[in-house]
């Protein structure tokens, strides 16, 4: 019955509470008695819990498999002498009290501001994760046209450059007819992502840590100062970093296809 639509059973809502489960298993003699304690018990041992509904997107791509299967390919077998970097945007970055978690004495969790006005305008961080070492490099920027992309290339192409592993260096940022005619020639292959499927790109789980450990629960009151946190945040990622494993990348992979598939 919990895993029942309630409309599908009379009842005029969209989901069960503890509380109006118990009331219709009782109102329509399934069980003659039950305390709101022992049906959690009793969903907790058949494996039912209360969870947030999840949305899934299939990628209308044509070429979705290929394009799929070379990213796949490049995260496990690099080209010799070459370096796989993964490139994304992550904002827009607002001036604004960002809701977090942390450890608080109990009754006590700590306040946010409600009200605010964002008249600061917002930047955006570009970046770029190596899985070879784990490390990220970026800026942040006002903008994010296709001359901040090339800025980025231009850096990560002299860092790497005087790099003992020399060649082409495969890298995944927004398609631009601007950008792809710069790379010609200057040793890098932009290799793009299937559309919806930002989940190939290793760098959004970079993202989502930066998301959780440096800005969530935060209420910076100018770009400089958020930004020196983002910064902050990105040496320490690098001071720790490690090489992201193939088999762990495969497995994250493979775990989201059947959402894909779908």
């Amino acid at each position: 019955m919990a895993l029942a639509r309630p409309a599908d059973r009379g009842e005029p809502f969209s989901a069960w509470s503890l509380m109006k489960l118990r009331d219709h298993l009782v109102r329509t003699r399934i069980v003659p008695a039950i305390s709101r304690s022992q049906l959690w018990r009793v969903l907790r041992d058949a494996g039912v819990r209360f969870q947030h509904h999840k949305t899934w997107k299939a990628s209308p791509d044509l070429d979705f498999e290929a394009k799929k299967n070379r990213v796949l390919d490049l995260y496990a077998h690099p080209p010799a002498g070459s370096r796989v970097l993964c490139l994304d945007e992550f904002g827009p970055l607002n001036l604004q009290p960002r809701l977090g978690h942390g450890w608080q004495p109990m009754r006590h969790p700590a306040r946010l501001r409600a009200t605010y006005t964002r008249t600061a305008g917002v930047r955006h961080l570009l970046a770029a994760y190596d899985p070879a070492t784990g490390r990220m490099y970026g800026h942040i920027r006002a903008t994010k046209t296709w001359r901040e992309v090339r800025e980025l290339l231009r850096t990560l192409r002299a860092r790497f450059t005087e790099a003992p592993r020399r060649g082409p260096r495969q890298l995944q940022p927004a398609p631009k007819k601007e950008l792809v005619d710069w790379v010609r020639g200057r040793g890098i292959e932009l290799v793009f992502l299937p559309t919806y499927s930002s989940w190939l790109n290793l760098i959004e789980c970079q993202f989502q840590a930066l998301r959780r450990f440096a800005l969530n629960g935060t209420d910076h009151r100018s770009h400089a100062e958020q930004d020196a946190a983002i910064h902050a945040y990105v040496r320490w990622h690098n001071r720790n970093s490690r090489p992201a494993k193939p088999w762990r990348i495969k497995a994250e992979v493979h775990h989201s296809l059947p959402n894909i598939a779908a």
